[in-house]
């Protein structure tokens, strides 16, 4: 062979090298940079659409940030969400075809209580990292290792900062008799936890304790009978459409309690928009606020002022937001996508959010979170406890205008 052909093939094959390599980095360049898919559902319709299209609000907001930071690990993210419309088996159904058919890196947190709670044995089967609301204590004491709080919406927690609260009033001045209304699924049953601990501890006499199923037709009945047994509390432990229903009930009959307690929809812009005045001075609980002095929150409420012409963010949307930060930090802990890989980083370590730093017990829990709101001017304020306080209680109740 000639010394010409053969730097002839030594040229070619160096040219055929170039190309291979740039053939490679093309690849590597690709998969680098396709997005990291995020799938599950959240209830868009339905009796949970108001929270649950805030939720949605609030994790693309994430995004959106998140990719003009440059991505999670360097790729940019992206969203499959299905409507599960409300619905439990729906929710279940698409947690399984994100997870089998489509074939996403991460899942994200549903909502309500009743559908995560649902989901979490399905992640738990293909161990993939679930960070939500939960479904209340009793799904964190199945031993699930996958599924995380961050922070929960725990039902046995939510009052918990009223009644620490109503603890600090005279006891003379405290309610005697309650009546107490609860919507028949494990929501509505996480939430009379505290209430029946706490009743029992302040003297407060449970005179009515009556359990209805959704949807709610007339709330009448229920406030004849709280008014008819003098009842000078009212925990109304629902959501959005009965809980205006039974408020709307109780100014109709003249019942006007020193206290109304309600499960769900008081902290929802939703709520003053439907009841305006009449929504006023009613307590509930949240484990997590647009006032809170925590990293991140006027950031939020810039957004949301700017996006939607609301004073500060609603709180469903700050939660879609927080479940977002918390699997994120798990992913770049890992310095993975790798599922038990970001688990066992969430299980030792403490993640930095809008909700404050959070680290999780073998449950997936963090320690309990008690703030207690109550509706001021149309707006959640947080009233308790007293250093993180925005406004001052209103109690007794005034009177209905």
């Amino acid at each position: 062979m000639t010394a010409k052909k053969m730097g002839f093939m030594k040229a070619s094959g160096e040219f055929v090298g170039a190309i291979l390599s740039v053939l490679l980095m093309c690849v590597v360049a690709t998969a680098d940079s396709k997005p990291i898919v995020i799938g599950g559902s959240l209830p868009l319709t339905g009796q949970h659409a108001e929270p649950g299209q805030w939720i949605e609000r609030g994790m693309k907001f994430w995004a959106k940030e998140m990719n003009q930071k440059g991505g999670l690990l360097g790729r940019p993210v992206e969203f499959k969400i299905y409507d599960d419309e409300s619905n439990v088996n729906k929710a279940v159904t698409f947690a399984e075809k994100a997870i089998t058919v489509d074939k996403v890196d991460l899942l994200f947190g549903g909502y309500p209580g009743t559908a995560a709670r649902a989901v979490m044995p399905v992640v738990e089967k293909h161990k993939f990292v679930y960070v939500s609301m939960g479904g209340h204590m009793k799904s964190f004491e199945q031993g699930y290792t996958y599924s995380f709080g961050g922070p929960p919406l725990m039902g046995e927690w939510w009052y918990e900062g009223f009644f620490q609260w109503l603890e600090t009033v005279p006891a003379d001045k405290r309610p005697k008799k309650a009546a107490v209304y609860t919507m028949n699924n494990p929501i509505g049953v996480s939430l009379t936890d505290s209430i029946l601990r706490w009743t029992k501890k302040l003297g407060i006499e449970i005179v009515v304790d009556e359990k209805y199923n959704l949807p709610l037709p007339d709330a009448t009945p229920l406030i004849v009978k709280a008014k008819q047994m003098d009842c000078d509390i009212l925990c109304s432990n629902g959501v959005l459409p009965d809980g205006v229903m039974t408020i709307r009930a109780a100014k109709a009959l003249g019942y006007n309690p020193k206290a109304i307690l309600q499960g769900i929809g008081s902290v929802l812009p939703a709520w003053s928009k439907e009841l305006g005045a009449d929504g006023d001075f009613v307590f509930s609980g949240t484990s997590l606020h647009n006032k809170l002095k925590f990293p991140g929150n006027d950031k939020l409420n810039e957004f949301v002022k700017k996006e939607y012409q609301l004073d500060d963010y609603p709180i469903y949307f700050g939660f879609g937001y927080c479940w977002m930060q918390t699997l994120a930090q798990a992913v770049e802990g890992a310095k993975s996508l790798d599922q038990t890989k970001m688990r066992d980083w969430l299980k030792s370590n403490t993640v930095n959010t809008i909700a404050g730093p959070m680290k999780f017990d073998s449950k997936g829990l963090p320690d309990p979170i008690n703030f207690c709101t109550q509706v001021i001017n149309g707006k959640a304020e947080l009233v308790w406890p007293a250093e993180v306080r925005t406004a001052e209680p209103v109690f007794p109740k005034p009177a209905w205008k």
